[in-house]
């Protein structure tokens, strides 16, 4: 049987028409946000000392949810994809709400906003991996899902 290098880019039934590099870059990203940010936040969360600032622990909350759910995403990458776009969403809206205002200014650099901007620059990683064909009809347009199946109409025999 013939290798064939164009396999990884063609799309493939056996990921429901996704390419199989989309869910390459997937299972990459579900494993650096379990394992990288996952020890992060895990840590953090256990070795905290003291009483909990509330908005503080919620976003650590969040997080370490985020990472560990990030595991199952693994095993099954396209149907963890909501993890993936609700990572892009808020990376990109933070970009644009706080970053971007910051560096139009000329003040970035000077902020502490500056190490969570060279972060979450990164969102580029998701962006490229997402298969957004396939996040568009299984998400926000489905023309197939307002179809119900019609019943099967059975003929009494009489008797």
């Amino acid at each position: 049987m013939p290798i064939d290098p164009l396999y990884p880019f063609r799309p493939s039934t056996k990921y429901e028409g996704v390419r199989p590099i989309n869910i390459y870059l997937l299972r990459l990203l579900y494993i650096l946000m379990f394992f990288v940010l996952g020890q992060m936040t895990w840590t953090h969360i256990l070795t905290h000392k003291g009483p909990w600032d509330p908005t503080n622990a919620v976003a650590w909350c969040v997080w370490t949810a985020f990472a560990t759910l990030a595991g199952l995403g693994i095993l099954h990458p396209l149907k963890f994809l909501p993890i993936i776009l609700l990572e892009i969403f808020y990376k990109v809206l933070w970009l644009v709400v706080v970053a971007y205002p910051l560096w139009s200014r000329g003040t970035l650099a000077a902020s502490p906003a500056a190490d969570i901007t060279a972060q979450f620059l990164w969102v580029i990683l998701p962006i490229v991996a997402m298969p957004w064909g396939y996040a568009f009809v299984t998400y926000v347009y489905n023309p197939k899902r307002g179809t119900r199946p019609q019943p099967q109409q059975h003929s009494i025999a009489a008797s």
